[in-house]
């Protein structure tokens, strides 16, 4: 036997080392175990939002009229509505509905915002003053009703309601991302690369934007709550996606229509979805902002 031959047992012996991304999570895990619930939690939420026509037991738009106004049994675990559909089942696309619409939205919004805000913080000047006065008047209005008067002027429809709350989304991002850009470009990396003669778009995109990806992420993270909330109230307005889709806030309007005291399951379930969302991807963003800060990173 050669001299190779034991050597490369051995190391076929040896344990396979887990992979960088596995190995980064357990990490991560450890290290904040609050926020690693909370990832779990949301990741759970949109598995179900992704694989909703698999997951719910009926066709959410399927009427029942044996069925109408039926508490929560064996046959309806959520009960049914009004005109006998499925609760779960409209929970469950609901949250496929709201989902994409608030992801879209703030995807949309916060990246627009922050290359504005990139681009403010960088050249200054007039055009920063120009463009801080004009997010100073966007966030003048609340977000509910800047999108509401939005969603109203365009008319009822998914790409309406994605559009109208992306644009409350603009403020957001270039505030942040601005005062981001604020601190990095007077750093010595990047007064280094502008005296080897770096053009202004490659300071932007090679040595500032990598950056703000953290800051974004964290933004992100925190409106895609703030997000779901718009789009379930103006749902419930009346100005959001017009119904039979199922969305949350629909199936809170339409449990109006049941009777002067609606049934609790059509208010409870539909309620608890929301809170439930909203709540782990606020969380979530409150811990990733925990993690990626080196100033708070000692307390977690």
């Amino acid at each position: 036997m050669s001299a190779s031959e034991p050597l490369g047992l051995a190391e076929a012996a040896k344990p396979a080392t887990p992979p960088r991304l596995l190995a980064g999570l357990w990490r991560v895990a450890r290290r904040s175990p609050t926020t690693a619930f909370w990832a779990v939690v949301s990741a759970a939420i949109v598995l179900v939002a992704v694989f909703a026509p698999l997951i719910a037991p009926t066709d959410p738009l399927a009427a029942n009229f044996r069925m109408m106004s039926k508490p929560p049994s064996e046959v309806a675990l959520f009960g049914t509505d009004q005109v006998g559909r499925d609760v779960l089942s409209r929970v469950i696309h609901g949250s496929q509905t709201s989902l994409m619409v608030a992801a879209a939205a703030v995807l949309f919004g916060t990246t627009v915002g922050a290359l504005w805000g990139l681009a403010c913080g960088y050249f200054g000047g007039r055009f920063d003053l120009i463009s801080q006065r004009v997010i100073e008047f966007m966030q003048s209005f609340p977000d509910l009703i800047l999108a509401m008067a939005i969603a109203m002027a365009l008319g009822a429809g998914t790409w309406t309601v994605i559009l109208a709350i992306a644009i409350t989304r603009i403020p957001f991002g270039g505030r942040v991302i601005r005062s981001v850009v604020l601190s990095v470009k007077e750093m010595p990396f990047v007064e280094a690369a502008r005296g080897l003669g770096a053009s202004h778009l490659r300071l932007m995109l090679r040595h500032i934007l990598p950056q703000c990806i953290a800051p974004f992420l964290i933004l992100a993270t925190a409106h895609l709550g703030v997000a779901i909330i718009i789009e379930a109230s103006l749902g419930f307005l009346g100005v959001g996606i017009p119904p039979p889709m199922p969305t949350w806030g629909n199936m809170l309007a339409d449990s109006l229509n049941a009777g002067l005291v609606p049934p609790w399951w059509l208010v409870l379930f539909p309620g608890l979805a929301i809170t439930l969302t909203v709540l782990s991807f606020n969380l979530l963003g409150d811990g990733l902002r925990d993690l990626l800060d080196p100033r708070l990173r000692g307390s977690v």
